[in-house]
């Protein structure tokens, strides 16, 4: 797409665009590094349970997905070495879902990645305006949302 279609979208094609560019670079280059099993909506679920952990009904809650889609997910990732099940600390009959030392790893390679993108979008609209596109988004995200938790907030993909 040239610059001038560009300038003639309206703000959610804008912001879908920049979305899908971020996670698309984002993931090819997760794919080099040895994790190419990983898909967006599994950034999603580990950030719901970094630090601690969270159960299948909190991940379905956060996702907006049924409780089974979250176990299928789990076993996907638990499989691929990401997540595994643990006893739950309060509750001996339930699960919580942790990160393994695989999971952290490709936490870690994302923020790596994603501050390496966002250098290199400072580098082409300038740090001030960056930080004033942050605060405006968070401004427009807050207000849209000030009925409703941020827990109620689903990601999109």
């Amino acid at each position: 797409m040239n610059h001038q279609v560009l300038n003639n979208l309206d703000l959610t094609s804008l912001l879908s665009l920049s979305f899908s560019a971020s996670i698309n670079e984002l993931h090819d280059r997760l794919s080099e590094l040895g994790f190419g099993d990983i898909r967006p909506v599994h950034g999603f679920l580990f950030k719901c349970i970094t630090p601690n952990g969270a159960t299948g009904i909190e991940l379905a809650e956060h996702l907006g997905i049924t409780k089974q889609a979250v176990s299928k997910m789990v076993d996907y990732l638990e499989k691929s070495g990401y997540v595994m099940r643990r006893t739950h600390p309060t509750d001996k009959r339930g699960k919580i879902i942790v990160l393994t030392e695989r999971g952290w790893l490709v936490m870690k390679t994302k923020e790596e990645i994603i501050a390496e993108i966002e250098k290199r979008w400072i580098e082409n609209i300038g740090a001030e305006r960056m930080q004033m596109l942050k605060e405006d988004l968070s401004s427009l995200i807050h207000e849209a949302n000030e009925d409703k938790s941020l827990s109620k907030v689903r990601p999109v993909w």
